[in-house]
């Protein structure tokens, strides 16, 4: 894959432009962790769909680990020809720390209620044990 590279155009009296490399910039590495791992075979959640919400997340919060940082989607509503417009209520977390140029995936679980912006983030209880033992780090 070839790097891009842009010039910003040079102003008089501005700092001289030197190539900005957006593939570099945009490109970070992902870690899945153990945990993760098992958490995404236990609610049914794949590599992509956690990835749609790292990237278009519909909120953000702080994690409940020190330095990390949690993104959540709602499920979307479909529909087939025996059920018109049923709704698949609740939302999906992914939690996560950026280390240098890695981001590491700690965790992904369901909630199958709506949270409101602000609050506690919704963590199983089991997810929430395993976090603050730091046994998920690995």
């Amino acid at each position: 894959m070839a790097e891009r590279f842009v010039h910003i155009e040079e102003v008089e009296g501005s700092i001289p432009s030197t190539p900005i490399n957006f593939m570099a910039a945009s490109f970070m590495k992902f870690f899945w962790t153990e945990h993760s791992k098992i958490k995404m075979k236990q609610y049914g959640l794949s590599k992509q769909k956690l990835l749609g919400i790292l990237y278009r997340p519909e909120r953000k919060e702080q994690g409940i680990v020190p330095g990390t940082t949690a993104v959540m989607k709602t499920n979307k509503s479909y529909s087939n020809s025996l059920q018109k417009n049923k709704k698949a209520l609740g939302e999906i977390w992914l939690m996560y720390k950026d280390v240098k140029d890695l981001r590491k995936i700690i965790s992904a679980w369901r909630y199958p209620g709506v949270s409101k912006p602000g609050e506690e983030i919704p963590i199983p209880e089991d997810i929430r044990q395993e976090l603050l033992n730091d046994d998920v780090f690995k």
